[in-house]
């Protein structure tokens, strides 16, 4: 069993539709206007993205989980986009495929927020 890193993503209904048809195991291909892949290195950046950003312009957030092969991510540097604890890395959209194959195991819905509720819900419960 590899080495593993822990990343999170933020994402709207749309794209976790599109992750649950691949069974769970794989980002949806980037759109021409999203060049780059951006999961993040903490659960709480996850969340301010989830509930702050997604809520508003979909009605539902949600904070994944999921683990890469540690050795493959060391082509991607860690990126600080703000704060202190606001790290994620860039992956090239050509390179998604790719990063796909490097997830070990499943992506996983940790916590959800919808649009009236103000509160995550883990587990996706």
């Amino acid at each position: 069993m590899p080495r593993t890193t822990t990343l999170y993503r933020p994402t709207g209904p749309k794209e976790l539709a599109l992750v649950e048809a691949s069974g769970w195991t794989a980002w949806p291909p980037r759109l021409p206007e999203q060049p780059i892949f951006y999961p993040v290195l903490n659960e709480e950046y996850a969340v301010r993205i989830a509930r702050d950003w997604n809520v508003p312009a979909s009605g539902s957030g949600y904070v994944t989980r999921f683990q890469v092969d540690a050795e493959f991510l060391e082509r991607y540097p860690v990126r600080q986009a703000g704060g202190e604890t606001i790290l994620e890395l860039w992956v090239p959209a050509e390179e998604l495929d790719e990063f796909n194959a490097h997830i070990v195991g499943q992506i996983e819905v940790v916590q959800e927020f919808h649009a009236g509720d103000g509160n995550g819900n883990r587990d996706g419960n």
